[in-house]
C-alpha cells in the first residue's frame, strides 16, 4: 500500500467539527507498553491521555509523564493559543479553531492556520524507547511582523491510573535548551523526564489547576487534576520556513539536532511502511488494521520476550486476550518471529497447566492464573502457528507445556478445573471470558460446564494428539479422550427446543444440576474452532440462531434482546457498566468466530465470503469514529451501537483482521 493511499484526512476545516475534534482519539505506541494519546483537538478527556505515557518496567508500571504541550504564536504582541483544555464550566483555550486538518498516518500530524501562518505539527515515538518527538514546520508569510512561538510543557509524573494534585515533589534542573525534571518515590526510586529543543528554554515552577477529564466523570471516577508548569520553550520565527522540535524522554539524549530528529522521523515512517508491506494486504480494511496490529505487540522485560497488550489505554497483557489475538496480530500479518516469542513468554510461565490470566499493571504484583480457557487458547494458537510456519522445532520446545495442560486439566488443577464423570470439563465461576465481578458479586458466574470451554477442550485434545503424531510421540491417550468428549457433548449441551446449545450446565445451592438456555454467543466457538463436535445440520442451526438474535454491524451481542437480563446500553457507574458488560453489550472480537463459523457451514462459497466481507467492511467507518484507525473494545447492544470501553482493543482488531484474511481472502498459509 502506497504512502498516499495510507494518508487519511480525518478532519478538515469547519467549526461544526469541533465536537469531533474533542471526541475522537489518536494513539501511537513504542513497543514497550508506552504510548502517546489524546483527542484530535489535543484536549485530554481521560486521565490516561498524555504526550508521553512511559512504561517504566515494560510493558507495565506506566506513568503519565508529559500531559500536554501548550503552544502559543505571538504576532505583533497578539497571542494566539493553540491548546485546548477542559476546566470547570469552560473549555479554554479553544485552539481547535486553528486546526485545518488532521492526517492519520503513517505519522499523525496537525495542520494549523494562525492568521496566515501555516503550522504542520508531527508527533511520533521511537520504537523501543520511552521517547516522543514533536516536530513543527512553520511557514511565516513575508507580510508578518515580529513573530514568536512559545511551547509550555504541562507535567504530571504519576501512575496512569491515578491523578495529581499540586505538590512540591517535582524538582527541575534546566539549561539553555533543555530541562530535566524528577520526582522521588516513597520506595526511593527516581523518575526522570528530559525535554530538549532547538528553542531556548525559560524555566518556571508553577501549577495549572483543575483540569477536568469528562470521560472519567462519565465512568464514575475522580476527574480533576493539577499539572506542573515547568516553564516554556521560546523561539523567534523568521519569514519563510522554520523547523522547531521538542524531544521528550525518560533518558538523557545527547547530540540531539534537527538532523537527528528528521532521521528519527524517516526511520519511523520506514518501519511502519515495512509492516504494511510484509502483511501483503491491498484492501482498505486489512491494510489499515495491519498497521494497528503492531501497536499491541510489546516486549516484556521480565522475560526478554514478547507479549500483547490487551487494550489501550488501560489494559496490560492478558493470557486469554493474547492467545485469541495472536493469529490476527502476528500470523496473518507475516510476523512469525513475534508469534513464536509471544507463545514462548506464556509457555515459560505455565504453572499447573495454567498460563497467566494476566500480568499485573505493576511489576511488583504477582501473576494471576484465574482462567480456564487461556491455556486452551494457547494450544489453539500454537497449532495455528504450526499451520502457518511448519516450524516444528519451536513447537517441539513447547510440547511439554501442551502435555502439562492436558494432563493437569484431566487430573484436576486449581480453581476447580477438572474432568467430570461424563468426561466434560468443569470449573469454578468467573473463569471464562465472561468474568465481570464487582466485589464479591459474580455478574456472569457460569460455574459448572460452559459450552465454549468444552468446545475448546475437545479442540485442544485433537490438536495435542496431532502435534504428538508430528513429533513422533506415541499418543498419550488424547485421541481417545477427544472421542469420549465428543460422544457426551451433544447429549449434555444440545437444546432441542431452541435448536442450539445450552450456554452452561450449572448447579444450584443444593447441588442440583440446571441447564442455562440463555442465548449467548459462546456457542459459536463450537462451530468456528479448527476441530468441532456438532454435525453439519446442528452447526448450521447454531449459526442461524446467533445470526438471527445476536449479530449486529459491530459484532455479536453477549445476550439476546428478548432475554430478561438483557441490557442494551453500557453506561452508568462501575456496577451498572459491569452488569451490562456481558448481558447484551456487543463485542467486535466475536464477529471473527461468527464469520469463520458461517463460512465453514457454507463451504467457504463465494457468496458466503462476499457476505462476510460486507459484515467486515462495516468497520471501515468505525476507523474514523472513536479511536482513529482502530477498533473499540465494546459497543452498546442497542442501536446506534455507540462505541464504549477501551478505544483500541487487541482482539477486536485481531479477529476482524484474521477473519478477513482467512475467511474472505482465503489467504494461503505459508509452509
Amino acid at each position: 500500500m502506497s504512502q498516499d493511499r495510507y494518508d487519511s484526512h480525518i478532519f478538515s476545516a469547519g467549526r461544526d467539527n469541533a465536537a469531533d475534534l474533542c471526541h475522537k482519539e489518536w494513539l501511537i505506541t513504542n513497543g514497550l507498553g508506552g504510548y502517546a494519546s489524546s483527542t484530535l483537538s489535543l484536549m485530554n478527556t481521560r486521565k490516561y491521555h498524555g504526550l508521553l505515557v512511559a512504561s517504566m518496567e515494560p510493558p507495565v508500571d506506566r506513568m503519565v509523564l508529559l500531559s500536554a504541550l501548550d503552544e502559543e504564536i505571538h504576532i505583533n504582541n497578539v497571542t494566539h493559543e493553540l491548546a485546548c483544555h477542559k476546566y470547570p464550566g469552560v473549555v479554554h483555550p479553544q485552539g481547535f479553531h486553528y486546526i485545518k486538518e488532521f492526517v492519520e498516518g503513517p505519522i499523525p500530524s496537525w495542520k494549523y492556520d494562525v492568521d496566515g501562518i501555516q503550522i504542520l505539527k508531527a508527533l511520533f515515538m521511537e520504537h523501543g524507547k520511552n521517547t516522543v518527538f514533536i516536530k513543527y514546520t512553520i511557514n511565516v508569510p513575508p507580510d508578518k511582523g515580529i513573530c514568536r512561538m512559545r511551547i509550555h510543557p504541562l507535567v504530571s509524573m504519576r501512575d496512569f491510573h491515578e491523578l495529581t494534585q499540586q505538590h512540591d515533589g517535582i524538582l527541575q534542573e534546566s539549561s539553555s535548551y533543555s530541562t530535566m525534571m524528577h520526582i522521588d518515590s516513597e520506595e526511593g526510586g527516581k523518575t526522570k523526564l528530559y525535554l530538549t529543543s532547538n528553542a531556548a528554554y525559560v524555566p518556571a515552577n508553577d501549577w495549572y489547576y483543575s483540569f477536568e477529564y469528562p470521560l472519567e466523570m462519565e465512568r464514575g471516577y475522580d476527574f480533576h487534576e493539577d499539572c506542573f508548569h515547568s516553564g516554556y520553550f521560546e523561539v523567534e520565527l523568521v519569514q519563510g520556513s522554520n523547523e522547531i522540535f521538542i524531544v521528550v524522554s525518560t533518558e538523557k539524549r545527547t547530540n540531539i539536532s534537527l538532523t537527528s530528529v528528521r532521521k528519527a522521523y524517516e526511520d519511523e515512517k520506514k518501519r511502519i511502511s515495512m509492516i504494511c508491506q510484509r502483511s501483503g494486504f491491498t484492501e482498505v480494511l486489512p491494510s489499515r488494521l495491519a498497521m494497528t496490529a503492531d501497536t499491541f505487540v510489546v516486549i516484556r522485560h521480565s522475560t526478554g520476550k514478547h507479549s500483547i497488550i490487551a487494550g489501550y489505554p488501560w489494559f496490560a497483557d492478558w493470557g486469554r486476550d493474547t492467545m485469541i489475538s495472536l493469529p490476527g496480530l502476528t500470523l496473518v500479518t507475516g510476523r512469525y518471529d513475534l508469534a513464536a516469542s509471544i507463545l514462548s513468554t506464556f509457555a515459560d510461565n505455565c504453572r499447573e497447566g495454567l498460563i497467566p490470566n494476566r500480568f499485573p499493571d505493576h511489576s511488583s504484583d504477582s501473576y494471576a492464573y484465574n482462567t480456564v480457557d487461556a491455556s486452551l487458547w494457547f494450544i489453539n494458537s500454537l497449532w495455528k502457528y504450526l499451520e502457518y510456519t511448519d516450524d516444528l522445532e519451536n513447537v517441539e520446545k513447547m510440547w511439554s507445556t501442551v502435555n502439562d495442560i492436558i494432563l493437569s486439566y484431566s487430573g484436576g488443577t486449581k480453581f476447580g478445573i477438572k474432568v467430570d464423570t461424563d468426561h466434560l470439563l468443569c470449573h469454578d465461576g468467573q473463569l471464562t471470558w465472561m468474568d465481570a465481578k464487582v466485589g464479591n458479586v459474580e455478574i456472569t458466574s457460569r460455574k459448572g460446564k460452559a459450552c465454549e470451554i468444552n468446545a475448546l477442550w475437545y479442540n485442544a485434545l485433537v490438536i495435542a494428539s496431532k502435534i504428538a503424531s508430528k513429533l513422533a510421540i506415541e499418543d498419550p491417550g488424547f485421541t481417545e479422550k477427544a472421542e469420549t468428549v465428543r460422544e457426551n457433548f451433544e447429549q449434555v449441551f444440545w437444546n432441542e427446543e431452541q435448536s442450539c446449545l445450552y450456554d452452561c450446565i450449572g448447579y444450584d445451592a443444593q447441588g442440583i444440576e440446571y441447564k442455562d438456555g440463555s442465548l449467548r454467543p459462546n456457542q459459536i466457538l463450537a462451530v468456528s474452532l479448527p476441530y468441532c463436535m456438532p454435525d453439519q445440520e446442528k452447526a448450521k442451526s447454531i449459526v442461524r440462531k446467533v445470526q438471527q438474535h445476536l449479530l449486529t454491524p459491530r459484532g455479536l451481542r453477549t445476550l439476546a434482546p428478548y432475554e430478561a437480563a438483557y441490557i442494551g446500553k453500557y453506561e452508568g457507574n462501575v456496577l451498572q457498566r459491569d452488569v451490562a458488560y456481558h448481558n447484551g453489550t456487543v463485542w467486535p472480537w466475536l464477529l471473527g468466530p461468527f464469520i469463520s463459523a458461517y463460512c465453514k457451514t457454507k463451504g467457504h462459497s463465494l457468496r458466503s465470503r462476499m457476505y462476510a466481507k460486507e459484515l467486515l467492511d462495516c468497520f471501515i467507518p468505525h476507523l474514523s469514529e472513536a479511536g482513529i484507525g482502530t477498533i473499540s473494545e465494546i459497543f452498546d447492544g442497542n442501536e446506534p451501537h455507540i462505541p464504549r470501553g477501551c478505544v483500541s482493543q487487541a482482539w477486536s482488531v485481531a479477529e476482524i483482521l484474521r477473519a478477513y484474511s482467512e475467511d474472505v481472502l482465503l489467504k494461503k498459509i505459508s509452509k
